[in-house]
């Protein structure tokens, strides 16, 4: 064996000696370790010459021409940089980067190992100042545990992704995290100042492990460019959360925390609260804003309304429910019994689409759809039971028909709350439709001469009639807002329910609270533009008495044009009562409307844009079915209140901004 002493590679390669064929053994060189041999593979092309070829697209390149081997720059540019076709054509279908590693496994990889800084790889130095506040934000925005960065199994992804990281702790993720609040509380402290209407809160109470109470104070406003806005303002712990003043506290901490002592214009409560409760928040809501119907704009949470109303209705039949609930995890917990439930529905020819699958006994909707389910199938479930030894207690075709008469009634309840667990955020005026619709159904079913109807839909009744005593007139004054409607409907609604006979004393105080409260922002508006300080200027631009400087020969005069302008002009809200009611558009945009009409309304719109935003419902639109009373973790309920705020109120804000706040566009239509 002879030694090569050339000085490629600076190295001393041993020569392997030609073997008695034409071809020329090639120079036997150490392992290669290139990522590029992963994609190429050395041919002979003639004697004592080789050549590279692609994988992918079989293009060749020069490997070596007798002892002289060439570099795998080459060969890099041509897998790194796109130049292969087939590279770049899986590029384009996998979505992979130049920076993908190849897995052992594979045969082939579509990018190699190593990093090429390319032009669709540009480099970006790390920055660890960066990664701080990322932290804090996905920790607020996924509700993750303050301490999860310090988990080993944390620590050590963050090391194997950038070990140049430094690793933040408890104390410092809670400060970033407390930053981020601070930030944007600013922001939303300048919004709620450029605001030129009032704000609306919700009031929520959550309990905890500790006995101590949480009250979630969500505002509900409209904004400068006439958009609906709802926003968690405070997260207030109460040491006595069932104290007649805890959610007067609440409300009192949040006004001056926001600086909304002169803009408070109405509180919708949950749960619902005792009569002292109740007084004690609308003297407070006198207090702080006494020119607004004296404090009388409270009302309750009409999801929790409607969640205790499917309860009760639950109660009362609640074995029936049972039997239905057994029959369903019957066939549901067995593929072979579901199996057998599906071929005798199709031996019985049974129309129904339905879907049977066992509820969720914390959210009412899911009860109410495995009922319905099970009542369009009740023939399959009626001849599963002799065909099957082991199915025991099915559903008599007496309890078929209560779970039919329940779910009559429930379907009302079911259409008004998935209007509150829609994504869009609905104005007051939807509701008072919905509203009287639940109460004229069930009152007239309380007097039902069916015994059964009567008795299941008795107690239904009384516990939605306390929700629309205390919260009717609200609901009214929003529905004459909307030009669909106006005192018409509420007028018509009234003679549905009160009769004849009664319903003109009703009528009559919605119209009387309707004129007062826009008496008062008449007043309000007439102090803002002399000033703010109460004292109304003459009309005589010269100012003093202009009788006076005339002399008393004008006197008389003065006397006449008294008399001739007895007939005062109609004011906005008399002219807007008596015009021409606008045609049902279903999608017809309220709060877009009177933003059009604010130069021909312009008190009117004002007090629309306070009374639309006037919330019905304090709960989120994933919360609106739940039953289960809200209780906050073990774990937030052991960190500091200010944190706890911090952490909720940060990750609502933050969530609002991804959100579209669009509003669909106000059709136009032509009065009827």
């Amino acid at each position: 064996m002879e030694v090569d002493t050339s000085t490629q590679n600076n190295e001393l390669v041993p020569v392997e000696q030609p073997e008695p064929k034409d071809e020329v053994r090639p120079i036997r060189r150490r392992k290669k370790k290139s990522i590029v041999w992963e994609h190429f593979t050395i041919k002979p092309v003639s004697p004592g010459s080789k050549r590279a070829f692609c994988k992918q697209c079989n293009q060749s390149f020069a490997y070596s021409t007798g002892s002289k081997v060439t570099g795998t720059t080459h060969l890099k540019r041509h897998i790194s940089k796109g130049s292969c076709i087939v590279v770049l054509r899986n590029q384009k279908k996998d979505q992979l980067t130049p920076l993908s590693a190849p897995t052992k496994r594979r045969a082939y990889s579509a990018t190699p190992r190593r990093r090429y800084h390319t032009p669709q790889t540009p480099y970006i130095p790390f920055d660890s100042d960066h990664c701080r506040p990322e932290i804090a934000r996905m920790v607020l925005r996924h509700d993750y545990p303050l301490h999860m960065v310090e988990h080993p199994g944390f620590v050590s992804f963050s090391k194997c992704l950038q070990p140049r990281f430094d690793m933040v702790s408890f104390n410092t993720v809670q400060g970033d995290c407390v930053a981020t609040y601070l930030s944007e509380k600013q922001n939303l402290q300048k919004l709620l100042a450029a605001i030129p209407g009032r704000v609306c809160l919700t009031l929520d109470m959550w309990s905890s492990c500790y006995s101590v109470g949480y009250v979630f104070v969500t505002g509900h406003f409209i904004d400068s460019d006439w958009k609906m806005q709802a926003k968690i303002l405070n997260v207030i712990m109460e040491p006595y959360p069932d104290s007649d003043s805890a959610f007067s506290h609440a409300v009192t901490a949040c006004l001056s925390n926001w600086s909304l002592e002169g803009k408070l214009f109405s509180v919708a409560v949950n749960p619902a609260l005792s009569d002292a409760s109740i007084d004690n928040l609308r003297a407070l809501l006198s207090v702080k804003n006494p020119l607004i119907l004296s404090g009388q704009l409270v009302g309750n949470c009409l999801a929790l309304t409607l969640g205790n109303i499917a309860r009760d209705a639950f109660t009362y039949v609640n074995g029936t429910i049972k039997k239905v609930r057994d029959s369903v995890m019957y066939v549901k917990t067995s593929e072979s019994h579901e199996d057998k439930f599906l071929e005798l529905k199709q031996q019985l020819q049974v129309p129904s689409s339905k879907l049977l699958a066992l509820d969720d006994q914390t959210r009412w909707n899911t009860t109410y759809d495995m009922l319905l389910a099970a009542a369009e199938l009740k023939e399959v479930f009626s001849c599963l039971d002799p065909s099957d030894p082991d199915y025991k207690g099915a559903p008599s075709m007496e309890d078929w028909k209560i779970v039919e008469t329940l779910c009559t009634y429930l379907k009302t309840l079911l259409d008004t709350a998935n209007i509150l667990a829609s994504s869009a955020v609905p104005t007051t005026n939807t509701f008072f439709h919905e509203a009287w619709k639940i109460q004229l159904e069930l009152a007239r079913a309380a007097t039902s001469e069916d015994p059964f109807v009567s008795s299941l839909t008795k107690s239904m009744q009384e516990t939605f009639d306390k929700y629309w005593k205390s919260c009717c007139f609200i609901l009214a004054i929003a529905v004459v807002m909307d030009p669909r409607f106006k005192m018409k409907l509420v007028e018509f609604s009234f003679q549905k329910i009160y009769g004849e006979e009664k319903a003109p004393e009703y009528v009559k105080i919605v119209d009387k609270g309707i004129h007062e409260l826009f008496l008062e922002y008449t007043l309000t508006s007439t102090l803002v533009d002399n000033g703010n300080n109460g004292t109304v200027h003459s009309d005589d631009p010269r100012g003093g008495d202009a009788a006076a400087d005339n002399g008393p020969e004008l006197m008389d005069f003065d006397i006449y044009i008294k008399q001739t302008n007895s007939q005062h002009p109609k004011s906005e809200l008399v002219q807007y009562l008596e015009e021409s009611l606008l045609p049902r558009v279903h999608d017809f945009d309220v709060v877009g409307w009177w933003r059009l009409n604010k130069e021909k309304y312009p008190t009117l719109s004002k007090m629309a844009r306070d009374v639309l935003s006037i919330p019905v419902c304090t709960v989120a639109p994933d919360s609106v079915f739940t039953t289960a009373e809200k209780e906050m973790d073990r774990y937030r309920s052991s960190l500091r209140p200010e944190t706890v705020e911090a952490l909720i109120c940060a990750k609502d804000w933050l969530e609002n901004h991804t959100e579209d706040d669009s509003k669909a566009i106000v059709k136009m239509e032509t009065p009827i």
